[in-house]
């Protein structure tokens, strides 16, 4: 078997740039991620999420980039396996933190993803992510977080309809 290293490095980045947009709000970035016909499926201690599209993925993590919450994403332990020159897959370890202001309810866990990639136009992009969590930890905090910078607050839309994930 011939380790494709460039290849892996590319899809390394991929992911990486998928957790910063995600982090950051930037739906064009997260846009740019995956394939139009992507899916995935996050499985969570007290969510499951679902989408079919492209489209559909991006409409429902924008639901988090609003000034009522907060959230830490990071992919660690990739193992990439490349296919062929246009197909791949990997599998990551996340840690995550998340705090839905509105409810005060903190989420903390970590999870296991498996995502399929494929090249489109000299490009990798994510065809399917899916994780299931190894543990979540959800605590309603006594207290309101006090955050000294908070990027959502700056720029992230106002909370829609009370409406919030996690």
């Amino acid at each position: 078997m011939t380790l494709r290293l460039e290849e892996i490095e590319l899809i390394k980045q991929l992911k990486h740039r998928y957790m910063r947009m995600l982090d950051s709000g930037d739906n064009d970035g997260l846009t740019a991620c995956f394939v139009p016909e992507a899916t995935i499926r996050y499985e969570g201690g007290s969510y499951l999420y679902e989408a079919g599209s492209r489209d559909e993925i991006i409409g429902m993590l924008s639901q988090m980039q609003n000034n009522q919450f907060v959230g830490m994403h990071l992919a660690l332990m990739p193992e990439i396996t490349v296919h062929d020159a246009d197909n791949a897959e990997g599998r990551w370890t996340m840690i995550d933190w998340a705090v839905n202001m509105a409810t005060n309810r903190m989420t903390h866990g970590s999870a296991l993803y498996q995502d399929r990639y494929v090249r489109r136009d000299g490009e990798w992009r994510i065809l399917h992510s899916g994780y299931v969590r190894l543990f979540e930890r959800v605590e309603m905090l006594k207290e309101p977080i006090e955050l000294s910078s908070h990027a959502f607050a700056r720029f992230g839309a106002p909370m829609l309809g009370g409406v919030l994930p996690r």
